[in-house]
């Protein structure tokens, strides 16, 4: 009698085992790229708990899993959330309620825009971004006096495309209190003639930002509201912002905590002393949805305003080398603190004379540390030297688009010697075994379709040029999609729970219109998103 009843226990386990398990979701019969190296395609998957808890074949996970909740791919390809490794969300956001400058073709389509923005919006200071005088047909940086004439009393601050060069009328630099007597460091106040031109160059951009009105708490839950929305129409699950205010990563911790914001953000806490200090006082901040354990610090400018700083002249100026917005000796003081703290240091470097001082002393304050990570952001001109020092302590954090937007001018800059060494993603990737993948928007656009494009293909959305720029660059889609997932969590210190299709991981997923490792190359920039999803919650 006692057998029987174990055997009858037995079989009761036997069929309970067989039962299947309730989730809060399936979605089967997809074209599913986990980014798993140990199982990278599947068809279906079940999500419980907004994780993903298994994965597999249409019939294996429909048998295991019951629901009332079935999502039929009918074929579609989904990823996992894309991750945006290097971006300007809350920009982003404040851009919206700005002037918008890009695509502008000359000085006086920039002029004509700002005008018809101050029709509408009728502001107390006008702010934009996005003019680029490389596109113009007089490639030069323009001059205040048609801004003055225009403007005489209204105060006007735009910033070039990279956010590296400001434009600024009188009556700004009035507020500011700037005349040709001004001095600066890290940087300059560009004069013609004796006169101010109103162009500023890097640190003196500050002196403007100090007088520009600070936004309102309603104007910033907005701008990050409309960020939210174009980030997920992208696919785009998580981001790194590079370079915040404890103010705004407050305002951003209190909207997702109240469910107003839901995505997910790794925000790099601008260099600012006393942010530095408040940081390092009270550690580093960890949610689900926020990741505070990085700071941003700028080694030098950028290379279409020739701010970045190089070994040798510019090429296409004589005696110039641009310039350091932060001293060596003070940068290597920083990066020996932190080196102390469980904080990653993220630094800004464009030009070889920049990465080498990063590099280096990234080599050498993480010398008797491992996996420190600490990111090089940019990454953009770098010379032999430095290339050997490169290791899996570092991780170069770069921005594809960079270089078929640049790859019109960059040689006139650099010279055909060191245009090798720029841009080099292929190679970042064999020194340090994986590379972060971003937009840098809105110096860039957002989408990253576009972002894959440029990886692979090395080409603008022109299908320009023909073979692609420096090809001997690009990366393999499999290698550039881990870039945008998983190698991207990694350099977040979050691989373990995003960055891939993977059983216990946070459930961001994106249904896109077409295959995205398939599709023939030039169609991959017109890949539409045709579901976003965050924690099995769709939210586009």
């Amino acid at each position: 009698m006692k057998k029987l009843s174990l055997l009858f226990v037995s079989i009761l386990v036997f069929v309970s085992c067989q039962k299947p398990q309730p989730v809060d979701l399936l979605v089967v019969n997809a074209n599913v790229y986990t980014v798993e190296d140990n199982q990278p395609n599947a068809e279906a998957f079940a999500i419980k708990d907004g994780k993903f808890v298994a994965i597999g074949s249409t019939a294996e996970i429909s048998k295991n899993y019951i629901t009332t909740n079935t999502l039929d791919a009918d074929g579609k390809t989904i990823v996992p959330g894309l991750i945006d490794a290097h971006c300007h969300f809350y920009g982003l956001g404040m851009q919206q309620q700005k002037v918008d400058l890009r695509g502008t073709k000359s000085y006086d389509e920039v002029l004509e825009r700002i005008v018809t923005f101050q029709k509408q919006k009728n502001v107390s200071f006008i702010t934009g971004r996005g003019w680029d005088q490389n596109d113009w047909e007089v490639k030069e940086f323009p001059t205040k006096e048609k801004l003055d004439s225009l403007f005489p009393n209204t105060p006007v601050a735009v910033r070039r495309i990279d956010g590296h060069a400001l434009l600024v009328n009188q009556v700004a630099l009035d507020m500011a209190k700037i005349t040709v007597d001004t001095e600066v460091t890290g940087g300059e106040i560009l004069k013609k003639d004796g006169k101010l031109t109103g162009v500023l160059i890097d640190n003196p951009m500050g002196l403007i930002g100090a007088v520009i009105p600070e936004p309102t708490i309603k104007e910033q839950v907005q701008a990050l509201k409309d960020a939210e929305a174009i980030n997920f129409g992208y696919g785009l699950t998580t981001v790194d912002d590079a370079g915040l205010s404890p103010e705004v990563i407050a305002l951003v911790d209190s909207l997702q905590k109240a469910g107003e914001l839901k995505i997910r953000m790794y925000a790099m806490v601008s260099n600012v002393p006393e942010y530095v200090d408040h940081y390092l006082k009270n550690g580093v901040h960890k949610t689900d949805k926020l990741n505070v354990s990085s700071f941003k610090v700028y080694a030098d400018g950028a290379l279409g305003s020739r701010g970045a700083a190089l070994k040798q002249p510019y090429s296409d100026q004589d005696g110039h080398h641009g310039a350091m917005v932060i001293g060596n000796e003070e940068f290597k003081a920083l990066a020996k603190r932190l080196a102390g703290s469980p904080f990653q240091m993220n630094t800004h470097a464009i030009g070889d004379s920049a990465n080498a001082v990063v590099i280096k002393t990234y080599y050498d304050v993480l010398q008797n540390k491992s996996d420190r990570r600490w990111r090089v952001e940019h990454a953009q001109v770098v010379a032999p030297e430095e290339f050997e020092m490169l290791n899996d302590n570092l991780v170069m954090s770069v921005q594809p688009t960079h270089a078929t937007s640049d790859m019109y001018w960059a040689d006139e800059r650099l010279g055909e010697e060191r245009i090798k060494g720029a841009y080099a993603y292929k190679k970042l990737l064999e020194k340090t075994g994986r590379i972060a993948l971003g937009t840098d928007y809105p110096v860039e656009q957002v989408s990253p379709f576009f972002t894959f494009y440029a990886a692979v293909a090395r080409k603008d959305l022109k299908q320009y040029p023909e073979g692609g720029f420096q090809i001997q660059d690009a990366l393999t889609r499999k290698e550039t999609l881990k870039g945008m997932t998983l190698w991207a969590a990694y350099s977040n210190f979050e691989e373990i729970e995003k960055g891939s299709i993977t059983p216990g991981k946070f459930a961001d997923f994106v249904i896109l219109e077409d295959n995205i490792m398939e599709v023939e190359e030039d169609k991959i920039p017109n890949i539409k998103v045709k579901a976003t999803y965050l924690n099995g919650e769709k939210v586009y």
